[in-house]
């Protein structure tokens, strides 16, 4: 269909286009796969024998099988990487907002949308292509289905950080105040933040799972200031970012957690409250375009049309 849509002739430069770019693609994966196997027999070779490398050979093939997977993912996602580092903390902030926390969620996410663009591009060939003919109202079509596809991970992207930040938004004040009452019972903060997961896991479960990682890291022996600022960016929420900030200066300057989490607290229901109001002050605004558009032509016709019903009848009655 393709063929005869175009002609044999005007195909030819698209195959040989086509041609090249197949072939210098598998030139530089072969090159960049003899290197790096080159580069890895080297690391082996340069770390001292252990118990560890005495491994099973067909453990090992499996390993150099996922690790081939690996690199051939990354060689396919990394022209959609970001380049800058700033680029990329922003990349991997936006999917940590979502949930994903992983070191390779960058490269996942960029070949994603490789393979987004890929697949979009050939359905838009197999549909806008067999049987029309060749124009810019085509082009247009295929550039139009083609962008869509390459923008449709990101979408979804937004919508799942949205979602997620929108549920810690609404859950987090009654975690503070059930840390506020662990806390001033005389637990610290870490065990407050354990009672906050045990007590809200079941219909809490972003919030609960950013406060185990939390807690986890404390554990860990990280410090506590690196742990509440990572937990702010982590997360996305400007409620977590500036309840992270006074955490670190009441840990800082020695002050009472209690009444840092109470005052949060009470500062968050506030906006929250706010926030409602707002959307009940919109809701009269809102309401105008259905009246208008689906109730007043209902009431004009069910006022007026008997009068111009009977006006109707008057004149047009013969005398």
């Amino acid at each position: 269909m393709l063929f005869a849509a175009f002609g044999i002739e005007d195909m030819i430069p698209l195959l040989v286009f086509v041609g090249i770019v197949a072939g210098i693609w598998s030139l530089l994966s072969m090159i960049s796969n003899r290197n790096s196997q080159s580069l890895d027999r080297l690391s082996r070779l340069s770390r001292p024998l252990s118990l560890a490398e005495l491994e099973d050979p067909t453990k090992a093939g499996n390993k150099n099988k996922f690790q081939g997977l690996a690199d051939a993912a990354k060689s396919i996602s990394k022209p959609l990487m970001p380049q800058t580092e700033g680029e990329q903390s922003a990349l991997k902030n936006k999917l940590a907002n979502a949930g994903f926390r992983s070191d390779a969620a960058p490269l996942v996410y960029s070949g994603i949308r490789l393979v987004c663009l890929v697949v979009s591009f050939l359905i838009a060939l197999s549909i806008f292509v067999p049987g029309r003919p060749f124009g810019f109202k085509m082009i247009g079509y295929i550039v139009m289905m083609t962008s869509f596809g390459f923008y449709l991970p990101s979408m979804i992207l937004w919508y799942l950080r949205t979602k997620r930040q929108e549920d810690i938004f609404l859950t987090l004040p009654d975690a503070l105040d059930l840390l506020v009452v662990c806390v001033e019972s005389g637990l610290g903060l870490d065990a407050g933040m354990r009672k906050v997961c045990e007590e809200m896991g079941k219909h809490a479960k972003v919030i609960t799972e950013e406060f185990s990682l939390a807690n986890f890291q404390l554990q860990m022996g990280r410090p506590r200031r690196e742990v509440l600022h990572d937990l702010g960016v982590r997360t996305g929420v400007d409620d977590v970012k500036s309840l992270a900030a006074i955490l670190i200066q009441a840990d800082r300057f020695g002050s009472s957690i209690a009444q840092a989490l109470r005052v949060q607290s009470d500062a968050m229901r506030t906006r929250r409250k706010q926030i409602a109001e707002e959307k009940a002050a919109k809701t009269a605004v809102q309401l105008l375009f259905p009246l208008i558009l689906f109730i007043f032509p209902g009431i004009f016709v069910v006022l007026v049309g008997p009068a111009v019903i009977n006006i109707m009848d008057n004149l047009l009655k013969p005398k």
